[in-house]
């Protein structure tokens, strides 16, 4: 299995982004500059940082840097302060200073103080107020507040409270503390023999917009010494979202607050693509022969696929590499097999997991494990079956549930061989499916199924038959789980938000919101009328949902369905131009509550 984190390894291709980010920080004259890593929830931005640090504390021992991780501040600290700590700290730690550095640093360290002093004021005087005590004065740390009442310590009044505070925020030298910060901060870079200091901020994306603010407020302040770069690694919608939170749009102007006050914070973009297929094809590959082959014979073959590939990348053949290599023929072997399997997965996941490394990587571990799990009770499962039903699980839940209850009734091989041999009019029990691409493409994969006892393999992949609504959330990318939220919250103006979002997340993400909805739905006592009119707008939303939805739409029985429902099935019906599949399914209702037919005459015939 492989560790879901950051990485100094690269199966990405990313040499030449990591070019870029390194020449851009290495540049003198950029400095100082703010640079954003921007990608997909899980395209490799930490993986990206890392890289680049390593290269630039490598190339240069005076260079220092800084991996500052949002997130984990999330809740516990003011987020504007905890950045400013840790750049001092990292300086402090890792610096033999000067006595003229020590004084400066510990000055910088009081304005940090003052300035968390300044933005908890208000919360520090109400809880005076209320308490009429101390309250939380110890978390403010101005040792020059606590001396200014120290001596009346147990009968210390509010206003000797306030007056304190009042006088030391009044205090000339804290009104001009922001300059002095940013003037003394240079100093200290120059004291300190620092070529240039670079803060990588990561997980931004995750932290609530205020987190997302105070960082990047706090990275203003530095911005004005010419020798530090800061990097911020984000989904940029997420930090455009939380400015937009902030900052309401002004009415009747027409422009995008979050992207104006992006382009003005950040001065050099670098977006990470998703990756095509040829790329996941290497990514998968490396992955597999990291797990196959001994640590010196899969650095062998890793250094030799870099070469090739960087020979001429656009002809570039990882078989043909492979070929050519030094490996003995049991090693070769087992490489070619790793290709197989990767070239197996590599065009179907690219497409239906929007070339995301970390949900390839996801579907690689439930892989292996799903194979550990078989051996542990003495089974053996094919990994190239596997993977082809474990396709099915996270791209078309439904039909691969429909598989696994036909597998339980001995008849999935019949319908399966139908499949496979195109005879599409002949299927019964997954003719919903006869029309849809995807699946016409999977069958096309290699290996055939028909022909293949798939019990065990879905005994070990049973786990996804039961999941519930708040475990499968949970499987969910951040920007996944807030259109699911906007799905469910049962308001017009949020499931419209949501659908305007659809192409925004992949094939499996949107295939796996729909099933949530879904099962959600199917959690009420009665369906309800807003739940079902997300579920069918998300459904018609985008082509490889239509098939899943009629899926959905032929488990539920004619009495689950009211009279509101009708015009949402009808307007399904014209949108996914799949009026012949809705009308069958409209027959089996009207059979098992016949008011409906009047209502479904009129909406299909209008």
């Amino acid at each position: 299995m492989w560790k879901d984190s950051e990485t100094e390894l690269d199966f990405l291709d990313f040499d030449y982004l990591i070019a870029v980010l390194s020449d851009t920080i290495s540049d003198d004259k950029l400095l100082p500059a703010s640079i954003g890593v921007y990608g997909d929830w899980g395209s490799g931005k930490s993986s990206l940082m890392y890289m680049c640090k390593k290269r630039l504390e490598e190339a240069d021992a005076n260079a220092k840097c800084l991996v500052f991780n949002g997130w984990l501040f999330e809740g516990y600290d003011d987020a504007k302060s905890a950045v400013m700590g840790s750049i001092l700290d990292i300086i402090e730690e890792n610096r033999e200073l000067t006595d003229k550095a020590k004084i400066i640093i510990k000055g910088l360290y009081a304005s940090i103080d003052k300035f968390k002093l300044l933005r908890n004021g208000a919360k520090y005087g109400a809880d005076f107020f209320l308490t009429g005590g101390l309250g939380t004065l110890a978390d403010i740390t101005l040792q020059s507040i606590v001396q200014k009442v120290s001596d009346k310590a147990e009968d210390v009044e509010v206003n000797d409270i306030k007056t304190g505070i009042r006088e030391e925020l009044n205090n000339k030298e804290l009104r001009n503390d922001i300059k002095k910060f940013q003037k003394e901060f240079a100093e200290l870079l120059d004291e300190s023999k620092i070529s240039r200091l670079v803060i990588f901020i990561d997980e931004l994306d995750r932290c609530s917009p205020d987190t997302i603010l105070d960082t990047l407020e706090a990275m203003r302040l530095f911005l004005f010494s010419g020798k530090i770069a800061f990097v911020i690694g984000a989904d940029e919608r997420h930090i455009a979202y939380a400015v937009r939170k902030k900052f309401v749009e002004i009415e009747g102007i027409q422009i995008d607050i979050g992207k104006e006050y992006l382009e003005k914070l950040i001065q050099y973009p670098i977006r990470i693509p998703r990756l095509n297929a040829e790329e996941v094809e290497f990514y998968i590959t490396c992955l597999l022969l990291q797990q196959e082959l001994q640590q010196d014979k899969f650095n062998e073959i890793v250094d030799l696929l870099n070469r090739e590939k960087r020979e001429d990348f656009l002809s570039f053949s990882i078989d043909q590499a492979i070929q050519k290599s030094t490996l003995k023929d049991d090693y070769k072997s087992k490489a070619m097999e790793c290709v197989i399997v990767a070239k197996q997965l590599a065009s179907v996941l690219a497409r239906g997991l929007n070339g995301n490394p970390r949900q390839c990587k996801r579907f690689l571990n439930s892989l292996d494990m799903r194979l550990k799990m078989a051996t542990y009770k003495k089974k053996e499962l094919d990994r190239k079956v596997l993977a082809k039903i474990m396709m099915l699980e996270y791209i078309m839940p439904s039909l691969f549930k429909k598989m696994a209850e036909l597998s339980s009734k001995g008849i999935l091989g019949k319908e399966l061989a139908t499949f496979e041999e195109n005879n599409l009019e002949k299927l019964h029990e997954l003719k919903i499916w006869k029309d849809d691409i995807w699946v016409k493409s999977w069958c096309n994969i290699e290996p055939k199924l028909a022909m293949e006892d798939l019990t065990l393999y879905f005994y070990f992949t049973r786990t996804s038959l039961d999941e519930k609504v708040s475990l499968m959330s949970s499987k969910l990318s951040p920007l996944a789980q807030k259109i699911c939220n906007k799905l469910l919250s049962k308001t017009n103006l949020e499931i419209k938000k949501a659908i305007d979002s659809t192409r925004d997340v992949s094939e499996t993400e949107a295939a796996k919101i729909l099933e949530t909805v879904y099962n959600s739905m199917l959690s009420d006592t009665k369906l309800d009328d807003l739940k079902f009119k997300a579920f069918l707008n998300w459904g018609e939303s985008r082509e490889s949902l239509f098939s899943e939805t009629l899926s959905y739409l032929h488990n539920l029985s004619g009495n689950q369905i009211s009279m509101g429902f009708v015009p949402y099935i009808g307007a399904f019906a014209k949108n996914s131009n799949k009026s012949a599949d809705v009308k069958e399914i409209i027959e089996g209702w009207i059979k098992e509550k016949p008011t409906l037919a009047k209502a479904f005459e009129k909406e299909l015939s209008s």
